[in-house]
């Protein structure tokens, strides 16, 4: 890719940028949220079709002009988004061959789609039948769904955006594993990703992106590059410390849970949550460890305005007094905010611009006799814009366009908005870069200095031991180990849950 340029109204995403590929190879992308990464991708896969960029593609010795995934998809350069386009409801089988299907004389051979979905799930190691829906099987298998999908299509370049962002471990690295296997059988591969360790693991050359423009390539094959390097690149400074330096100021028990029992909201006789005990004091940050369906954001879910659960039972408690939680609203008006892990499909609406979706947890805050002033929406958007440093265009734009990170700060200032004095975050970094973290991080350690109670979940033990004070263990729904910050340690808490097994 040589000088491409792409813009949108009042924003330059990618200015001159150029990409080298080598046949062959896993080629890594990274920069901050917001650098362009996912932009260029789309412009190579057809998706920004030519003549909306300036800028050459040359592909296989020639120069290429793409008006759509179609023209990209016939020389096999397949990607794979972020968001997995899978359609829930139909079949594995149904899915790797929607707008191909395999017929003859205009009626689906479904012996054949079966017997060759067969032969695509093993080559990406799965044992699941074609006949199985999307909507019963995990995420990370239906990542493994969609290379299937790709090498049904005879992929020669696999263009995979955050292919990890919401995998646990295991699926993590048996993800990377086909990568590897699929560089051995020749198909090329670029990766975007933010997670470091893994890049460094299978990448053999990495592309550094910052602000729209390439800031260099990496050859990882010529040299060990360090994470640290990588991260100088990506932010433009070092970054010794991951984690802001903190010196907390805590106070009393403000926040409380006692025997908090809930159960399945749809297989009612099954106890998901057992007994959990929780307390948090003023200015503190509480972790949340735990492995992939321990039931944490379930704990959370059912705390805040009992979102999640059925037949639950305790008590919540603040100040010291009782507060009925019994719905989002109750909930809100106590003073708890709760930041999901779900940003896009839970935590804002997508099709909405920033200014709607600040106010949006807080509307008497923007209104005067049930009437909402948009002035005064404008003024409070504007002020979290500021506050928070997103990067748009303006706080009319829609949050569907911005990045990850930008979106993440516009879920945190819906509910900074509402000034709750606990604040629930599920995942709050889960698929931004390392820059992108450390200002949500300097926000965290910012809202804990001024008084506020946080409860941190997160599946990166780091960020638990780097921001936490304290830390629960939870596993298979309840609290089975806890432990000051200063005492704890990975290995310590993997201890604890396998013990608990």
């Amino acid at each position: 890719m040589r000088d491409i340029r792409k813009t949108f109204p009042g924003v330059v995403a990618l200015d001159k940028v150029n990409l080298r590929v080598r046949a062959g190879e896993i080629h890594a992308l990274v920069g901050e949220n917001g650098a362009g990464k996912s932009t260029l991708m789309k412009v190579l896969s057809g998706v920004y079709p030519h003549g909306s960029y300036s800028g050459e593609i040359v592909y296989d010795g020639q120069e290429r002009r793409f008006l759509g995934i179609h023209d990209s998809e016939q020389l096999g350069v397949i990607i794979i988004h972020q968001e997995l386009a899978l359609v829930p409801l139909l079949s594995i089988a149904e899915n790797i061959f929607l707008g191909k299907e395999t017929a003859k004389h205009g009626v689906i051979d479904w012996m054949a789609a079966h017997s060759k979905t067969q032969a695509l799930l093993k080559k990406v190691g799965l044992k699941e039948s074609p006949a199985t829906l999307i909507t019963d099987i995990g995420v990370g298998k239906q990542q493994l769904v969609e290379i299937a999908k790709a090498l049904s299509r005879q992929v020669k370049l696999l263009i995979l955006d955050e292919p990890t962002a919401s995998l646990n471990e295991n699926d993590s690295q048996a993800l990377l594993d086909l990568l590897l296997e699929l560089k051995g059988q020749g198909i090329t591969c670029i990766l975007i990703s933010h997670k470091l360790n893994e890049i460094s693991r299978v990448a053999d050359a990495i592309t550094i992106l910052r602000d729209g423009s390439t800031v260099e390539t990496l050859d990882c094959r010529a040299d060990t590059v360090s994470e640290d390097r990588v991260i100088r690149g990506m932010v433009g400074r070092e970054m010794a410390d991951r984690y802001p330096p903190r010196e907390p100021q805590i106070g009393e028990t403000v926040f409380e849970v006692r025997n908090w029992n809930v159960h399945h909201p749809l297989h009612t006789d099954r106890q998901f949550i057992k007994n959990v005990n929780l307390q948090v004091r003023r200015g503190e940050i509480v972790g949340i460890a735990g492995l992939m369906g321990a039931g944490r954001t379930e704990l959370a879910m059912s705390i805040f305005g009992r979102s999640w659960g059925h037949r639950i039972s305790g008590q919540v408690l603040l100040h010291g007094k009782t507060i009925d939680v019994s719905t989002v609203e109750k909930a809100v008006r106590h003073g708890l905010a709760y930041v999901t892990e779900d940003r896009k499909g839970n935590g804002l609406v997508l099709g909405e611009d920033i200014q709607f979706n600040v106010s949006l947890a807080n509307l008497d805050g923007v209104s005067t006799a049930t009437v909402i002033n948009s002035g005064r929406e404008y003024q409070v958007a504007q002020r979290y814009r500021e506050k928070l440093r997103i990067r748009c265009s303006g706080v009319g734009q829609k949050t569907v366009n911005l990045s990850g990170g930008n979106q993440q700060k516009v879920v945190l200032s819906k509910w900074l908005f509402t000034n709750p004095e606990v604040l629930i975050l599920d995942e709050p970094t889960r698929g931004i870069d390392v820059g992108a973290k450390y200002e949500i991080y300097a926000l965290i350690a910012q809202l804990a200095a001024e008084g506020k109670c946080v409860i941190f979940i997160s599946s990166e033990m780091p960020e638990l031991l780097g921001m936490s004070d304290r830390i629960y263990v939870m596993n298979e729904g309840q609290f089975i180990a806890e432990m000051p910050t200063a005492e704890a340690s990975q290995e310590k808490i993997m201890r604890a849950i396998v013990k608990a097994s």
